[in-house]
């Protein structure tokens, strides 16, 4: 196969045209030289570590710095994806995505069990940046769940069994593709084995089975990462998902006063918590406290940190002093956190409603339930309204980030991809002349929506029983709501809700709208249109205004009609899936 340059490629920089080729393409003939801004190879001025020399024996290798070009990243990630994508067929060998098993150097450190706990790490040469992935995965909190949780999800408290390689999904994922920002850092995923929410502290012994260890491997695993490129970083992004986006909020402080304690003033330690943001509120229906999903949310907390020896950041511990458990709730150890930290939470999150005892499959919800769900997105949107960096869909769902269609989810026409390196930029520019955001860049945004799956833009929601998809409708009759009688309710035709009938979603999706809610918004009408694009191109005679959607449909206000205005007289036809507001 020939190798073509993309025209658009041409107008890059020499410099950036051999930065990128050399990241990208292994040969060991090129991993000779190190091109500066387009001078002439000049020698290595620092001497190789003992780790770099190692290496050196089977491979040459080399560094590239990108942070120059970071002031102009738009422009920089678009022209790098171009380049990537057209350099992959010249590579002089497959490129290797895929992230390799390392235990810890300290093996006292280790998961439940006492087998040894570890990392994944893809390096990425020339790269600055760092990921630091904490995995998710639920806690037990005595004996008798930590030793069922090992009878039955025994790769969550051992690592006996875990692969030599794992692919990295979502912002974890090396392809450009799907990873606009981040695909070119380096790449670290550690598995979740302590059980503890990543913060304990405590050996195995005689007396207890388990080690809970979860704050010290985290630990370990940045002292271990200082031998392999860390030493030179800009960035340190800790991430994680469910538990382990707790475990971020718990942690990030910390590991940014480690790397300062051992010298390493220089590197930007950030967090990204997904999913990880819990309420402490009252359950739907209290049960006893005898495993984890049916424990209410503050009992395991007060537990499992006694069982665990659990750890919270210093300023939190003396913000609830003798109630350190509070710490594990976002919206509490939040304002304690000194290190910048971008929030991403489902407003309608299935691990909360789980721990406060709604199931939506089985039985049809109650009125009452519904109730509880809707309270619980308006509890999460007041928790967030302060934290100035965060993405919230008013989805039904839980963890985000590492998804593969982490990049499709909007929030007021944003994607978090874009959100997150919105807060990047902002960032940037901070620690330089201490600027207000970039315009336009958006990076605080929260659905105002108040039911699960009001965003058209929600991940497909599962028959948990057959694994079929299920659009809005299917999913409110599958949890036992009676929509013909909500059809009747708002003065719609059934029809509008025969879930073959092409204007249900656009008719419910109106129905979910903020200003349905309100009841603020005009009658409105839809017509089917053979052609999406003609959303875009129609210009009404009349004033009758176009509201944009993502169906092939039009939407007109009829209050600008004007007196004695029709549309029939338009020539247009009125859906029987009118729903009527004023």
């Amino acid at each position: 196969m020939k190798c073509r340059w993309p025209q658009r490629s041409i107008r890059v920089m020499s410099v950036i045209h051999w930065a990128v080729m050399l990241g990208l393409i292994q040969s060991g003939a090129l991993g000779a030289r190190r091109f500066r801004g387009g001078r002439n190879p000049q020698p290595r001025r620092a001497l190789p570590s003992a780790h770099s020399r190692d290496r050196a024996e089977t491979t040459e290798s080399f560094s590239l710095d990108f942070t120059a070009v970071e002031e102009n990243m738009d422009n920089f990630m678009t022209q790098v994806k171009n380049l990537a994508q057209s350099l992959y067929p010249c590579s002089a060998q497959k490129l290797d995505y895929d992230m390799k098993l390392h235990f810890l150097e300290n093996t006292s450190v280790t998961c439940n069990d006492g087998t040894p706990a570890g990392y994944y790490l893809k390096e990425s040469k020339g790269s600055r940046r760092w990921l630091i992935f904490l995995e998710g995965g639920w806690y037990c909190f005595n004996k008798e769940n930590c030793d069922s949780r090992y009878e039955t999800m025994r790769r969550l408290m051992s690592s006996s069994k875990w692969s030599q390689t794992k692919t990295g999904t979502g912002i974890l994922s090396s392809l450009p593709e799907e990873n606009p920002h981040w695909w070119n850092a380096n790449m670290v995923f550690i598995p979740y084995c302590s059980s503890d929410v990543w913060s304990g502290a405590t050996p195995k012994t005689d007396q207890n089975n388990y080690a809970f260890m979860g704050s010290l491997i985290i630990k370990e695993v940045v002292k271990d990462l200082l031998t392999k490129g860390l030493d030179n970083a800009k960035i340190l992004l800790l991430a994680g998902s469910s538990a382990g986006g707790t475990g971020v909020l718990l942690n990030v402080d910390p590991v940014s006063e480690l790397l300062e304690e051992l010298g390493h003033t220089n590197i930007q330690v950030r967090g990204l918590s997904d999913s990880g943001w819990f309420l402490d509120n009252k359950q739907y229906r209290c049960t006893d406290c005898v495993d984890t999903i049916n424990c209410a949310p503050t009992e395991v907390i007060k537990r499992g940190i006694k069982y665990w020896g659990g750890v919270v950041p210093e300023r939190c511990r003396q913000a609830y002093e003798g109630k350190e458990w509070n710490c594990f709730f976002g919206y509490k150890v939040y304002p304690t956190i000194k290190r910048p930290v971008f929030v991403v939470q489902w407003l309608f999150d299935e691990a909360q409603l789980t721990v406060d005892n709604i199931h939506l499959t089985g039985q049809p919800v109650q009125e009452g339930q519904w109730r509880y769900i809707q309270n619980l997105g308006t509890e999460l949107r007041n928790t967030l309204k302060d934290v100035p960096a965060m993405f919230a869909p008013a989805c039904l769902s839980h963890e985000f980030i590492t998804r593969n269609y982490w990049t499709d989810v909007q929030v007021k026409g944003t994607s978090l991809p874009r959100a997150l390196h919105c807060w990047d930029r902002s960032l940037q520019e901070n620690s330089r002349n201490n600027k207000s955001p970039p315009k336009g860049c958006p990076m605080h945004l929260i659905d105002s929506c108040p039911w699960p799956h009001c965003n058209p833009t929600c991940p497909t929601i599962r028959d948990q029983s057959t694994g079929q998809e299920m659009n809005v409708i299917q999913f409110l009759m599958h949890m036992g709501f009676d929509v013909q009688k909500m059809a009747h309710q708002q003065g719609m035709d059934p029809i509008c809700f025969d879930t073959s009938n092409p204007f249900t979603h656009l008719s419910f999706d109106l129905m979910l709208s903020p200003a349905f809610s309100r009841g603020s918004v005009p009658t409105l009408y839809g017509l089917p249109s053979p052609d999406p694009l003609i959303n875009d191109q129609f210009k009404s005679p009349n004033g009758i205004i176009l509201l944009q959607h993502i169906l092939p449909m039009q939407i007109f206000h009829t209050e600008q009609l004007g007196d004695g205005g029709d549309a029939q007289n338009r020539d247009l036809e009125r859906s029987p899936c009118q729903i009527h507001l004023s």
